[in-house]
């Protein structure tokens, strides 16, 4: 848990907006769609517009063809409001705000 959060939360070369996105994406790779909803509800929250999101997301086709498009696309429903956000991902509670 603890190297979850200074790994994703703590700034360094990338900024926590970045790690976050880069959470998202992996949370789609794996098809999880609690930790799927949860960093992409924390990108938002770290600053990240949907057009970031979706830039970001856009990578999901390119490595898993199909199925990582549909991930992808559930996971920018997200963004843009289409589906309800949680506030947690199912691997840890919010311990970031």
């Amino acid at each position: 848990e603890e190297l979850r959060q200074v790994a994703i939360y703590t700034e360094g070369h990338f900024s926590s907006k970045v790690k976050v996105l880069a959470a998202a994406l992996w949370s789609v790779s794996v098809r999880c769609e609690p930790c799927l909803k949860f960093y992409v509800k924390q990108a938002k929250e770290y600053g990240a517009s949907n057009d970031e999101i979706g830039e970001f997301l856009g990578i999901a086709p390119a490595m898993g063809a199909c199925v990582g498009e549909m991930w992808a696309l559930k996971a920018f429903e997200v963004a843009i409001g289409e589906t309800e956000a949680v506030t947690e991902s199912c691997c840890h509670d919010d311990q970031t705000q």
